[in-house]
């Protein structure tokens, strides 16, 4: 693609010449193709042109006092070998914007698909999947359409404006008066008719978008909604998102329902017989020239008529690019850095001054603290004190708005974001699973290049083997949409299998054995003490018998580290840390004390 000139609005960055550029990017891409469609649009109309020429001079011949026969026939095979050689050119027209079409669906599609994949995860919590879907499919589509028939009828809609016109010139240039003034009109009439489309064709896609949305999320939450008897609730709030969908459509038609051209081109085509008849009389033209003329001036309806089904297609294209291109050049805050270091990692991290904010204000601040190779650092604090968020900064899912995260010595932000999380694993207490098999999910960090062994190993190690062994398929099972047909302690448990085989240098524990029963955590946690052997753990827990790994600890408090240490050091000195768990486990902070 041709360089882009960017500006901000709206916390976009948009190319400046807008989706008409970025559209025609895409379609020179395949220069071949267009140039193709136009060549055969051409070649067909002008045989079609000549067609109508021959049938008046055919006219004038059979009028004669003595018509040759041969001549009538030749002009007859004349006739029908360009109306066959028209038919074989829109063939290859039609073949050619086609896979033009399919070609720039498929490329924008790709282009959308990766560009979210670059995307932070902050852009990510702005936007709403449904309405992502909807842009990633029907927007999509709708450029497919948008170049085959819309932009291609308009190609050839022009081309059977100019070539009849041409046509008709030769038979002389006093009938040009009124096609010119026709198609002038024409042209003004279709501005006007564009000008009031596009806006409500734009509205119609952000509608359609924002339906989406809503329909997703109600089946996404589904339980949530039948649990709380919101049925009712949710099939009034769709009823209401599809009524403006629709009003939308009606306003479109009713555009339509004004489109006037037709109406120009029957008070033209009458003029035109009548500006002939007048030429006629005065002995300019022939009977055989009228009829000719009366042809050409014919094929001008079929522009006419079809300019109001290919200039909607452009319009919603347009609307459906526009908010493509809104996802694709989105601001993000993070960047891949591709010539960042990439190198092994040891494991130091270490936090200096960081802060970190989300829209609505700072979640931690100002942290600070060092976790040396192979040391285990456990993280605690009430719920909002931003655990989560703090070991979100090391892997690059949010990079620190003040201070600065290094991974051996060396700012986050300067590695190649892939080296970097290649050797960092997180599990989450909210587990995902894809859907597909039990094996590449425990996979899907060193898919393709993985062997059956070590996915029975991994799993074995993370005490998932015998459930997944219990079911008919084994390891082929597929475990349906984010793992539907799992347990809560059967996901985590193939989380933690994941986890494992990507062997990291540096592993993160969100509350991981959470959705696990006592004497499955036991084997778990014995297993993987044996794989944190030598990584660097950041553990977020609020189990004692977890925190007592960690060669340290730190507390959090509303987004600030009110101290660190070890169990024993915080437990003397640390209220806050006697507070935590004294609420967990039921107890006063001085009960604590003693039981520990």
């Amino acid at each position: 693609m041709e360089a882009r000139e960017f500006t901000l609005e709206n916390e976009y960055q948009y190319v400046r010449s807008g989706p008409v550029r970025w559209i025609i990017s895409h379609i020179l891409r395949y220069p071949l193709y267009p140039l193709i469609m136009a060549l055969m649009a051409i070649l067909a109309n002008v045989l079609e042109s000549w067609s109508r020429v021959l049938v008046g001079q055919a006219f004038d011949v059979i009028l004669s006092p003595q018509p040759e026969v041969a001549r009538v026939l030749q002009m007859a095979l004349s006739i029908l070998a360009a109306h066959g050689g028209g038919g074989l050119l829109q063939l290859l027209r039609n073949f050619s914007v086609e896979v033009l079409a399919q070609r720039f669906e498929r490329d924008s599609r790709d282009e959308l698909y990766v560009s979210l994949l670059g995307k932070s995860l902050s852009f990510h919590d702005r936007q709403r999947i449904g309405d992502i879907m909807a842009r990633a499919t029907n927007d999509v589509r709708q450029l497919n359409f948008m170049v085959s028939p819309g932009l291609s009828l308009i190609l050839n809609s022009a081309i059977h404006i100019v070539v009849p016109i041409a046509a008709i010139g030769t038979l002389d240039p006093a009938l040009l008066v009124v096609p010119v003034i026709f198609v002038v009109a024409l042209g003004a009439s279709l501005h006007r008719y564009s000008q009031r489309l596009n806006p409500v064709s734009s509205a119609a896609r952000e509608q359609f978008g924002t339906m989406n949305a809503g329909l997703t999320e109600a089946i996404s939450g589904i339980e949530v909604v039948k649990a709380t008897a919101q049925e009712q609730q949710e099939q009034r709030k769709f009823s209401a998102d599809a009524r403006r969908f629709r009003d939308l459509f009606v306003q479109r038609g009713e555009i339509q329902a004004r489109y006037i051209p037709l109406l120009l081109f029957s008070l033209a085509f009458g003029a035109g017989f009548l500006h002939a008849l007048l030429l006629y009389t005065q002995g300019r033209l022939s009977l055989g020239d009228i009829v000719a003329f009366m042809g050409l001036m014919g094929v001008l309806r079929f522009p006419t008529f079809i300019s109001i089904f290919s200039f909607s297609l452009v319009a919603l294209g347009r609307a459906a690019a526009r908010r493509i291109l809104e996802l694709v050049t989105a601001v993000t805050e993070l960047d891949e850095n591709e010539a960042g270091i990439q190198k092994r990692m040891r494991g130091e991290i270490v936090f200096e001054n960081v802060s970190f904010g989300y829209r609505d204000g700072l979640a931690i601040r100002d942290i600070s603290f060092t976790a040396r190779p192979g040391e285990t650092i456990a993280i605690v604090g009430q719920t909002g004190s931003g655990k989560s968020t703090l070991t979100k900064l090391v892997d690059r899912i949010y990079d620190a708005t003040s201070g600065r995260v290094l991974v051996d010595g060396v700012d986050v932000r300067d590695w190649n974001l892939t080296s970097l999380r290649s050797q960092i694993s997180t599990i989450e207490q909210d587990v995902f699973l894809f859907s597909r098999s039990l094996g590449a999910n425990i996979a899907f960090g060193v898919w393709p290049e993985v062997k059956r062994e070590d996915i029975e190993r991994y799993a074995r190690e993370a005490q998932a083997h015998d459930f997944i062994m219990g079911f008919t398929a084994g390891y082929a099972t597929d475990v349906g949409e984010r793992g539907v047909t799992l347990s809560g302690g059967e996901r985590q448990r193939i989380a933690i299998a994941r986890a494992f085989m990507t062997d990291p240098r540096i592993l993160i524990l969100d509350d991981a054995t959470s959705a696990i029963d006592s004497a499955t955590e036991d084997k778990i946690q014995r297993a993987m003490r044996n794989v944190m052997r030598g990584r660097t753990t950041l553990l977020i827990t609020h189990r004692l018998s977890q925190i007592r790994w960690a060669d340290r600890i730190l507390v959090l408090q509303q987004g600030t580290m009110v101290d660190q240490g070890t169990h024993e050091e915080l437990l003397a000195r640390c209220e806050a840390y006697r507070r935590i768990f004294a609420r967990y486990e039921g107890l006063s902070p001085s009960q604590l004390g003693e039981n520990t």
